[in-house]
């Protein structure tokens, strides 16, 4: 009798070790996941506007597209949130936000300034940040307000997986310096920070 009430103890603190260890290993992915994916798109973002969130159990909101709202008297950024499949990677994620963002919209209050036909020719992720090549239609077009705008959708839009990330902007391959006929003059690589003390939508 004392030798089976001596298993039955080891065998359930064997199992009570098993578990621990399943729910740590769980706690560390599902931490990672969630500072490294799932971080808040509206971190940092100037003015923009919540947008509603339905989840399901394969899906999960991974990054946003932003567009300008502009039912104000001056425009604004509004995050839409991308719903991707838990199994993509954050390069993946990004390459939908971004061709959704160069797509246009044909919501109501979601504008943008972003002329139609750009194109997005390459997307890299690396430790340095974000690297973006688009098509030269991306500097065509509009006034300084428009610049500013598309500016701000792109590199927002970019850095919705991580709002401290940097962005490395070139068209048709070469770095983008100066932006349009206004010459608003392109810092490499770009973040959320330096738009925020350089330029106002």
């Amino acid at each position: 009798m004392q030798d089976n009430n001596h298993q039955r103890r080891s065998s359930v603190a064997f199992i009570a070790g098993v578990i621990a260890a399943v729910l740590a290993t769980g706690g560390g992915a599902a931490w990672w996941a969630l500072n490294n994916l799932t971080q808040s798109p509206q971190t940092t973002s100037p003015n923009p506007t919540e947008s509603p969130v339905n989840q399901e159990s394969s899906t999960q909101q991974r990054g946003a597209i932003y567009w300008l709202d502009t039912t104000g008297d001056r425009l604004k950024l509004k995050s839409s949130p991308v719903i991707a499949q838990k199994s993509l990677t954050a390069e993946e994620v990004l390459r939908t936000a971004l061709e959704g963002l160069l797509s246009g919209s044909n919501t109501e209050n979601e504008s943008t300034t972003i002329p139609p036909n750009t194109k997005l020719l390459s997307l890299k992720l690396d430790k340095e940040g974000v690297h973006l090549n688009l098509s030269s239609e991306f500097t065509t077009g509009g006034g300084s307000a428009s610049m500013t705008g598309r500016l701000a959708q792109l590199l927002y839009t970019a850095t919705s997986l991580e709002p401290k990330a940097k962005v490395w902007l070139s068209v048709d391959g070469k770095p983008l310096d100066v932006l349009g006929g206004e010459g608003l003059m392109i810092e490499q690589p770009m973040t959320r920070q330096w738009f925020e003390e350089n330029f106002e939508l």
